[in-house]
């Protein structure tokens, strides 16, 4: 599916991204890399941390020297997957062995008129640990989501779907949010946004979530 965002413009928001996190430490040490390995009940691996709180490589992931190992078993076994926004997949190499794809076609799927051809869904093979500056954009701006109101203006929210798999101390616990985490987020999304096919993704699922009756967590940019 083609995309008016540039793959230099895909570099840039990664590297905005990459200098910002939700709070000062690794989030994934409160809920175990929930939103990585799925599930509030269990999770397929025990995601331990060191000293600092950082999440330690899974044996089963990594060799002697701490390098990403694929494991194609893992494909089946409950751990999550996202779709990359159009273009998205520019600034991705196919032949990583930490991320399983598979093609879909647009038109199969919720999403809007828009979008017509194929699209790209990935799978971490080796939670909770991956290559940091690669994580795709949704691992890069969780909790926040961009909500355009019916008036047309733009904010950030906090994800509030009843059905994700898994609980997230972030959005539950309604903790603070790091404010460059947030001004970067926000940036991000007004250069995306202006990409018709990602707009119209947004304004579809604003809609879908107002009409849901979920109270909006909106937030502050400071």
């Amino acid at each position: 599916m083609k995309s008016t965002i540039k793959k230099r413009t895909w570099k840039a928001i990664y590297r905005l991204l990459d200098r910002v996190s939700p709070v000062p430490y690794d989030c994934g040490a409160l809920c175990n890399a929930a939103c990585c390995c799925g599930g509030s009940d269990g999770f397929p691996f025990s995601a331990e941390t060191d000293a600092d709180g950082a999440l330690l490589c899974p044996a089963a992931s990594c060799d002697a020297d701490g390098a990403l190992l694929a494991d194609p078993s893992l494909e089946d076994d409950g751990t999550l997957g996202i779709y990359l926004y159009p273009g998205e997949e520019k600034i991705h190499d196919k032949k990583d062995p930490w991320l399983k794809w598979t093609v879909e076609r647009a038109e199969d799927y919720e999403f809007p008129d828009s979008w017509v051809g194929n699209l790209y869904f990935v799978r971490c093979q080796t939670p909770p640990h991956c290559p940091r500056e690669k994580r795709p954009l949704q691992c890069r701006t969780y909790p926040l989501l961009p909500h355009i109101t019916e008036d047309g203006f733009f904010f950030l929210v906090r994800n509030n779907d009843p059905d994700l798999p898994y609980r997230c101390p972030l959005i539950e616990d309604h903790m603070e949010l790091d404010p460059r985490f947030v001004r970067a987020t926000y940036t991000a999304w007004k250069h995306l946004l202006r990409d018709p096919k990602i707009f119209d993704l947004v304004e579809m699922d604003s809609r879908a979530r107002e009409e849901s009756g979920a109270e909006l967590q909106f937030e502050e940019v400071r």
